[in-house]
C-alpha cells in the first residue's frame, strides 16, 4: 500500500469527523443483537459478518490514525493500519456482505446508525478507487448516458411511443396519452431505466393508472432516472449530480411533484438524501408513486375491483422505503383494494428481512452467490406465507426475489405493487 494511498484515505476521515461519526465510531459495546438481525449472518452464521464487525473495521482505521493511542499504541486499542489486508477485509465485509437495509440499526441496543458507517467505509473505498467494477460501471454508465441501462434517446422514445399505442388499445381510447417533456404538468414521473429495458409493463401499468385517474402528468427524456448508485458506493458528488439532474429538470418543466416509480433507494436517495448533497431545498413535493395511487383511491380517482386479482398475495417490504424511509401504511393500504387474499409476511413492516437485493448488491458480481445465500432468509419468509404472489413496490427488489424465486423454487409470481393495481383497474 502506498503512502499516499494511506494519507488520502486517512484524510478522507479526517474530513468527515463530526459529532455523529465519532459517537457511532466509539460506542458500540458488542452486545451481539445486531447479529440476530442481519440476514448475512443468519444465512451463513459467520462472525465476519455480524453488522458489530463492520463498525469495527471502519472504527480500527478510525483509530490508527485520529487517536493517541492508535498513533502510538495501536495494538492497545485494536488499531489497524491502512494496508493491502485491511482494504480486503473492507471490501469483503462493507461491500460484499452488507445490503445498508438497516434491519441491524433498529435492533442495536443503543442505536448506532450502522448503515451510515458502512456507507462512511464504503466512500473512503471510493476515494481510493476500490469500488467493485461492477457498481462502479454502473454509477459511470448513469453519469455519461443519463441513465444506468445506457439507453440512448432514440430507443427511449420508441418505447415509449410503443406503450403509448398498446394503452389506447387497452383502455379503448387513442387519447390515452404518456406524455413526454410536457412543461407545466402536475407530476413528474421518474422511472427505473430497467423498467424500459426489462420490465415495460412496469411502465404500462402506471401510465393506465395515471389515464384513469385524469392525472396531468409528463415524463423527461431528459432526466428520468430514478436510481442513484452514488448512494451506493458512498460517492456524495456523483449523488449529488444525479439528485440535481432531476432537480434541474423539475424546474425547467415546472411541474408541481416529482414522482419517484417503485424504487426504494431511489426514493430515499431523493427525497431524504438528495437536498443535503445539492445543498437546495426543493421547491416542489417528492412523492412515491405508491402515495399517489394510495391517494387516487382514496379520494375516489380511480375505482378497482378486487376479485380480478384473486391469488393469495404477500408483501415485501423494501428496507430503503419503508425502514428507512416511513413508507409503510400507502402499500398496504393499496394491496388491501386490489386483491381479494392478502397475507403478510413475518416479521413485516419496519423488522421484515432485507431481500439481499439492496446496496448494490445486484450489480456486484462477485458476491452473488453470497447474495442468493444470505437470500434464503426472505425465500423461506415467502414461502411460509403460501402466496402465488410477491408483490414489491422496487426494481431491485423485483430482480433479486425473482432470483430466489428461482433458486429457491418457491413457485410464485413477482409483481410491482401498481401492476395488481392495473389488474384490478375499473375503466370507464
Amino acid at each position: 500500500m502506498k503512502i499516499a494511498a494511506k494519507t488520502k484515505a486517512s484524510e478522507y476521515i479526517a474530513r468527515r469527523q463530526h459529532a455523529r461519526l465519532k459517537t457511532y465510531l466509539n460506542s458500540c459495546v458488542r452486545c451481539g443483537l445486531c447479529a440476530e438481525s442481519c440476514h448475512y449472518y443468519l444465512a451463513k452464521g459467520d462472525a465476519r459478518f455480524a453488522p458489530a464487525r463492520k463498525v469495527e473495521i471502519v472504527s480500527q482505521v478510525y483509530r490508527r490514525y485520529h487517536t493517541l493511542l492508535g498513533r502510538f499504541m495501536p495494538g492497545w486499542v485494536g488499531a489497524v493500519d491502512i494496508d493491502d489486508e485491511a482494504l480486503d477485509s473492507m471490501l469483503d465485509s462493507l461491500f460484499g456482505a452488507c445490503s445498508m437495509c438497516g434491519r441491524c440499526s433498529l435492533h442495536c441496543s443503543i442505536g448506532i446508525d450502522i448503515p451510515y458507517l458502512v456507507r462512511t467505509g464504503r466512500a473512503m473505498l471510493a476515494e481510493l478507487g476500490l469500488v467493485p467494477s461492477g457498481i462502479q460501471s454502473t454509477l459511470e454508465l448513469a453519469l455519461q448516458t443519463g441513465n444506468n441501462m445506457g439507453i440512448t434517446h432514440e430507443d427511449l422514445v420508441d418505447t415509449l411511443q410503443w406503450l403509448e399505442e398498446d394503452l389506447q388499445m387497452e383502455v379503448n381510447d387513442n387519447k390515452a396519452r404518456i406524455p413526454l417533456d410536457s412543461p407545466n404538468a402536475q407530476i413528474l414521473y421518474t422511472i427505473n431505466p430497467r423498467e424500459a429495458k426489462f420490465f415495460p409493463l412496469s411502465i404500462s401499468a402506471v401510465a393506465k393508472i395515471f389515464h384513469a385517474a385524469g392525472e396531468d402528468w409528463t415524463i423527461s427524456t431528459r432526466a428520468y432516472d430514478a436510481t442513484n448508485y452514488g448512494y451506493f458506493t458512498g460517492d456524495d458528488k456523483a449523488a449529488g449530480e444525479l439528485v440535481n439532474r432531476l432537480f434541474e429538470e423539475t424546474i425547467r418543466l415546472n411541474s408541481k411533484t416529482l414522482v419517484l416509480a417503485e424504487c426504494g433507494h431511489g426514493f430515499r436517495a431523493m427525497r431524504w438524501e438528495g437536498a443535503g448533497w445539492i445543498q437546495r431545498s426543493f421547491p416542489f413535493e417528492v412523492k412515491s408513486v405508491i402515495e399517489i395511487i394510495a391517494d387516487y383511491i382514496r379520494t375516489g380517482r380511480i375505482a378497482l375491483e378486487k376479485n380480478k386479482n384473486q391469488k393469495a398475495v404477500t408483501l415485501h417490504d423494501p428496507c430503503n422505503l419503508v425502514r428507512n424511509g416511513g413508507i409503510i401504511k400507502a402499500q398496504r393500504f393499496v394491496l388491501q383494494q386490489a386483491v381479494e387474499n392478502f397475507r403478510e409476511m413475518v416479521p413485516n413492516r419496519e423488522n421484515n428481512y432485507c431481500c439481499g437485493g439492496g446496496g448494490g448488491q445486484l450489480a456486484m458480481g462477485e458476491y452473488k452467490q453470497r447474495r442468493i445465500e444470505a437470500g434464503r432468509i426472505k425465500a423461506e419468509q415467502i414461502r411460509r406465507t403460501g402466496a402465488q404472489i410477491v408483490a414489491t413496490p422496487c426494481h431491485n427488489c423485483i430482480d433479486q426475489l425473482m432470483e430466489l424465486n428461482n433458486d429457491y423454487r418457491l413457485n410464485v409470481e413477482v409483481k410491482t405493487v401498481a401492476e395488481l393495481v392495473a389488474d384490478a383497474l375499473i375503466i370507464n
